[in-house]
């Protein structure tokens, strides 16, 4: 359901403006313009390409998908990836830091990882978490200088999210603009036209006048959502990776693990935070899965 959350919204804009206008008795032969639309979306495409480079319109693309199809973090998510680096600390715990190296490496083949499948599918954070353990592994970096580079990551994926975002928002707001043009160039066109019949000529005005209707609807009801919905993705994105590295970093601090999971635990947005008992029963029946 939350996959199809927006194309539902972008479906109830276009059924609620095309049904209102055929319940006024209007002509929807009037509104397929395929011409005003070959004219606002190639022009908007093109002014997307020549405002990017190619690395940041895939980037934009790929993140457009992400947000249409944007699915909410749950509790869940946070219960999961708090669970994960319970079993990280217990197996430094024991073990020491050394033996997490495998893990760390290959965490498609480690006894830790393959019990968290939904997290194996975040690939940024995923990343994110074993590239920040390989640097406490392989260096003797302060908990200072590493909560430093962490932000400054975490910080840099964002602004690269929120940066396609607001790419998208122009392009959006571009849109009522390029309508515009599409309709000048109808009403020249109607202009040849000035002295054949009144209905030839209403015609003509009708399919010029589409072109800023197309614009307008584009730009507030189609595009704009969609950038904001991608605005959402990317401070979800980077909401969940700071609860990750506030836990690594209180744990690298000297700190007992179980606090630094709290610490962890109250910086997850409230509307997802498991309770303290949520996360003590969730640690315990992954104990005992470990045990069987």
């Amino acid at each position: 359901m939350n996959k199809a959350f927006t194309p539902i919204g972008l479906t109830i804009v276009l059924a609620s403006v095309i049904g209102g206008y055929v319940l006024e008795h209007g002509n929807l032969h009037v509104l397929w313009q395929p011409v005003e639309l070959l004219i606002i979306g190639g022009a908007g495409l093109g002014a997307f390409i020549a405002s990017c480079t190619p690395h940041l319109f895939k980037a934009t693309m790929k993140c457009v998908v992400k947000g249409i199809l944007y699915e909410p973090l749950h509790k869940s998510d946070y219960v999961d990836v708090l669970n994960l680096l319970n079993e990280i600390f217990a197996k430094i715990r024991k073990d020491g830091p050394i033996k997490l190296e495998g893990d760390m490496d290959d965490p498609e083949n480690s006894s830790i990882f393959k019990n968290y499948p939904d997290f194996m599918k975040k690939k940024e954070a995923l990343t994110f978490l074993t590239d920040s353990f390989r640097t406490i592994i392989s260096t003797k970096i302060q908990y200072y200088d590493l909560n430093t580079l962490l932000e400054a990551e975490v910080e840099a994926y964002y602004e690269e999210l929120e940066h396609e975002a607001s790419l998208t928002n122009e392009i959006a707001e571009s849109f009522p603009g390029l309508g515009i043009v599409a309709a000048v160039l109808g009403v020249i066109i109607t202009m040849g036209k000035i002295s054949e019949p009144p209905e030839v000529l209403g015609h003509s005005i009708g399919a010029a006048l589409v072109g800023t209707f197309l614009g307008i609807l584009m730009c507030y009801g189609i595009v704009g959502p969609i950038a904001r919905k991608m605005k959402l993705y990317a401070e979800s994105e980077k909401e969940y990776l700071m609860v990750i590295k506030t836990i690594i970093i209180y744990f690298v601090s000297g700190i007992n693990p179980k606090i630094a999971l709290e610490f962890g635990r109250r910086a997850v947005p409230k509307n997802d935070r498991p309770s303290f008992m949520d996360l003590e029963e969730a640690f315990k029946e992954q104990k005992k899965l470990r045990n069987l």
